[in-house]
């Protein structure tokens, strides 16, 4: 199995956290359990931890490395591997679509840095119809609020709107000694598998976006406050749904109603 030199320092400015436990790093390609057919996006290799795990499957396998300082390495370590092709780009830039082969859909995997991950994950989240599903390392925090739940601090826009498109499904934790250098935060494991066909055909994903985000906009106000310009509070107790609530409170399929009825 190839392996990536490691002694290129992390870069702060890259949100650089190099992951260096073998367990994890076997953890999650088991989670991912990549198949000579798959056709895999990694985004972030970094020295290639997880990479090696991939590439040895046979799959076809894109990576997107946005510092330059390590290509050499991973260009020596997998360029061997005939399914292997490096892009040197910043994967919130990269047109995803590109990679598109026929009708094979992609599997995105990655460790993403926290300045970026929720920003990448909407930019994927526009792509799901080419996407089989999607394993990231992310901010244990950012994982409790794609996998939130109605009623709790962390339900908002971005559980919603993940959950709109996709099952999602929080695989595990890692702490911050499997990475080098240790972040000073908890981190974990997250799938993200779009819908082959959405639970709710009917509803219009931009206006859902819409009500979303007006109906969080404060979130210690109600529904009737932050969401007058969209219905009023007749409009709600019509739906079934009360107007003093707050948006934390409300169900997916609520919000889905909500935007049925003012989406006119």
């Amino acid at each position: 199995m190839s392996k990536a030199p490691r002694q290129h320092a992390p870069r702060k400015r890259f949100g650089q956290n190099f992951l260096t436990d073998d367990s994890v790093i076997g953890g999650i390609a088991g989670a991912i359990a990549s198949r000579e057919s798959d056709h895999i996006v990694e985004i972030g290799p970094g020295q290639g931890a997880l990479t090696e795990a991939l590439v040895s499957s046979g799959c076809q396998l894109d990576v997107i490395e946005l510092d330059r300082d390590l290509i050499a390495g991973l260009l020596a370590a997998f360029s061997i591997h005939k399914g292997f092709k490096l892009h040197s780009a910043d994967a919130l830039k990269f047109d995803f679509s590109s990679l598109v082969d026929g009708d094979k859909k992609l599997r995105i995997v990655g460790n993403l840095p926290y300045n970026i991950s929720t920003p990448l994950i909407f930019k994927l989240l526009e792509n799901a119809a080419i996407i089989e599903d999607m394993h990231f390392m992310l901010q244990l925090e950012v994982v409790e609020r794609l996998a939130a739940q109605p009623g709790n601090k962390t339900w908002g826009r971005l559980g919603i709107m993940t959950q709109y498109q996709c099952e999602v499904e929080h695989l595990f934790d890692v702490p911050p000694e499997a990475f080098n250098p240790p972040p000073k935060v908890q981190s974990a494991i997250v799938r993200l598998k779009p819908y082959q066909q959405s639970p709710w055909p009917a509803c219009d994903g931009n206006q859902l976006r819409k009500v979303v985000q007006t109906a969080f906009a404060q979130r210690r106000k109600t529904l009737r406050n932050n969401l007058k310009g969209l219905i009023n509070g007749d409009g709600l107790e019509a739906l079934g749904i009360d107007p003093a609530a707050r948006a934390e409170t409300l169900q997916l399929t609520q919000f889905i109603t909500i935007t049925n009825a003012t989406n006119v």
